[in-house]
């Protein structure tokens, strides 16, 4: 049976947000996270590269949960999609992209980080909305405060999250997986370092596996 996107994003517990300046380096990064036990990635659309790394990892990995991250507008959710992007992420909560999303049946995760934004979420029935940036908002009180009336919404936190606060986030019921880059940093990717990616990648499962068991 065909396990549903959320069931994934749990699965997971991380979802490695990448930034690739140069599309060469999209399948040995893909190949370190898939070592690394994490066969996930939401490339963000803020490179000209994007396009290109997303439509190489998707080939390369048909298994793998490719997604696009800071998407801004509906032709960027177009550009995606059409190079294999299996969900759209964006920073803020844009109707119009969201809306976009759900008429074509895309999966999308709008940034949330006000009430008033997860209502505008809750009233489209999304049943997961990205929380960022998380620190840089409050952090995990500020989204179990925020969650409170909202029983029936999951969070994927993005923004200030790695190996020292990770088990803090997964422990809150509320939150599907968490979004971070301390295992896909740009200087690793940019010296080719790709086995300590895998590493770094294995670690940050092992340590969600330590919350989730």
């Amino acid at each position: 049976m065909m396990k549903t996107m959320e069931e994934q994003f749990y699965e997971f517990a991380v979802v490695p947000v990448v930034v690739l300046n140069d599309a060469k380096d999209a399948v040995p990064l893909a190949e370190a996270l898939v070592k690394g036990g994490l066969p996930c990635a939401e490339v963000t659309f803020r490179t000209e590269a994007a396009e290109e790394s997303i439509r190489r990892m998707s080939e390369k990995y048909p298994e793998m949960l490719v997604g696009a991250g800071t998407v801004l507008t509906t032709e960027q959710v177009d550009r995606a999609v059409g190079a294999g992007a299996k969900f759209i992420v964006s920073p803020g909560f844009d109707p119009e992209i969201v809306d976009y999303c759900l008429e074509k049946n895309i999966p999308v995760f709008p940034g949330c980080i006000s009430p008033s934004e997860v209502a505008q979420a809750v009233k489209r029935g999304l049943k997961v909305v990205k929380f960022f940036p998380a620190e840089q908002a409050g952090g995990l009180p500020m989204l179990k405060a925020m969650a409170a009336p909202y029983p029936m919404l999951k969070f994927m936190p993005t923004g200030g999250i790695s190996a020292k606060n990770l088990k803090e986030y997964l422990g809150f019921e509320k939150i599907i997986c968490c979004g971070g880059s301390w295992m896909v940093k740009g200087d690793l990717i940019k010296n080719g370092e790709f086995d300590r990616i895998a590493e770094m990648t294995r670690e940050a499962v092992e340590l969600a596996a330590s919350v989730r068991r």
